[in-house]
């Protein structure tokens, strides 16, 4: 099995669109994994369509190095090649003085070679210069080869190419033209979740555009070529591994409004002994289950909906009321306020639109607020249904969630923001909701005793 990653050298340097592009390329002849740094939804989304497996995500500050090989291995279980996708820059991460959450961990981590792509708009020999640079800021950081992208011509290709191949002593294996078809849909979090839109078919236009630009000017033959050689992975007994009896129903909210979750969540659950059950908050009417999970998404675009969807507001309301396990997460935990309000503005909006939610906490949801994306850290106490642990997480919103004085909080932070004043994790009866993503490995002991929540429920 072969393993590679693309970073780049700054957010924005193209490195998301190149690596979806060749994981759609790959796949053609090989059975490809990809993996993505970083707490994200949404590029993992598009490289799973485009590689036809689950996309995992691999964070170090969320993550343990155990764990982080643990999924590794587990993701590439009868994969041909493993394709990683880095985050930002090589090194940007979590601190200044050192590489917490960065690609540059995840690198080393599993030693794997990496191809740094450049944004080589207007610059040519001091691309050169800047590779040197990523070069020697880490010398344990195997940088194996270069793509360049925004290249204008044949002229600033050749004198790029011929300055980083002498200075530096690496190959470059691409160099990509300014073009507006590298461009993918984006909306207010980045680009819009996989799930969502016109569907298979806008999906497959959009790839085979990208990937027809990056066959031409990158060469796969030259990739592969730098790729580590591992053994190939076949079994290993690991924590993602199933349970033999599957015994609790956890309902999981999964349509267009509700679709940011971590592959490793459903592997999770399985191995703790839970089938999951997928419903549709939009169109669905709510399943019988031990215990529910709804998680992030765009609930903002689908007000109108989930508020025509009575049945399901007020079903989830009444079993929050009998004490069923309820965990929500951002989106979630929007959709269970008293009501949504999107102010003039929002989207293009000229009037205050609001809409019905489930009410399960006495408050509301307002859009847009101050942009907030931060690591999470913190402890949870016994009053929840994710129990007493300490854990680390992400946010990532543009709204406020405003809840009555008297609520009660469970998670109290010490990085972030979540709901109010460093509190976050709302909590009525055995619900809780809260701005905090957890990760289901990093984070395997809480949603343990969620399942053993749930399990109390039969």
């Amino acid at each position: 099995m072969k393993s590679i990653l693309i970073t780049g050298d700054r957010s924005g340097s193209g490195k998301t669109s190149i690596t979806l592009a060749l994981a759609a390329l790959l796949s053609k002849e090989h059975t490809v994994q990809t993996f993505k740094v970083g707490m994200d939804y949404i590029d993992p989304s598009y490289l799973a369509a485009a590689s036809g497996r689950p996309c995992r995500n691999l964070d170090n500050f969320a993550l343990s190095e155990g764990q982080i090989r643990d999924i590794f291995a587990f993701g590439c279980r009868g994969a041909d090649i493993a394709l990683v996708e880095g985050v930002r820059g090589l090194y940007e991460g979590a601190e200044a003085l050192d590489d917490t959450g960065s690609t540059a961990a995840i690198a080393k981590v599993l030693d794997i070679p990496v191809v740094l792509v450049v944004s080589a708009q207007s610059i040519t020999r001091s691309a050169a210069a800047l590779v040197k640079g990523f070069q020697v800021f880490d010398p344990d950081i195997r940088i194996a080869g270069v793509i360049l992208n925004q290249v204008k011509g044949g002229s600033h290709r050749d004198k790029a190419t011929k300055a980083i191949e002498y200075y530096c002593g690496v190959p470059v294996i691409g160099a990509i033209p300014r073009m507006e078809e590298m461009q993918l849909a984006m909306r207010h979090l980045g680009l819009v979740p996989f799930r969502e839109g016109s569907g298979r078919g806008d999906f497959d236009k959009r790839i085979d555009a990208i990937t027809g630009i990056i066959g031409k000017y990158v060469d796969l033959d030259r990739l592969l070529s730098l790729a580590r050689e591992r053994e190939p992975v076949s079994r290993m007994d690991t924590l993602l591994d199933p349970a033999e009896e599957q015994h609790v129903r956890i309902g999981v909210a999964l349509d267009e409004a509700f679709n940011f979750y971590y592959a490793d969540l459903f592997d999770v659950l399985a191995s703790l002994g839970a089938k999951t059950v997928p419903f549709s908050p939009l169109h669905d009417r709510l399943p019988d289950a031990d215990g529910y999970i709804i998680g992030g998404g765009y609930p903002e675009l689908f007000v109108p909906q989930l508020e025509a969807n009575d049945c399901m507001r007020e079903a989830v309301r009444e079993v929050s009321k009998n004490g069923t396990p309820i965990y929500a997460e951002c989106g979630g935990l929007m959709y269970l306020t008293d009501r949504m309000v999107l102010k003039p503005g929002w989207q293009g909006q000229e009037k205050e639109l609001s809409g019905q939610m489930c009410g399960v906490f006495a408050g509301e949801t307002r859009m847009p607020a101050k942009r907030v994306v931060s690591y999470v850290e913190g402890v949870s106490n016994a009053t929840c249904p994710m129990g007493a642990a300490r854990f680390r997480g992400h946010e990532f919103h543009y709204s406020e969630v405003l809840l009555a004085p008297e609520t009660t909080y469970a998670y109290r932070l010490s990085r972030g923001i979540g709901i109010h004043d460093n509190l976050d994790g709302a909590v009525v009866k055995n619900t809780l909701g809260s701005y905090t993503h957890l990760h289901p490995v990093g984070s395997r002991d809480m949603f343990h005793n969620f399942f053993d929540c749930c399990m109390n429920q039969q």
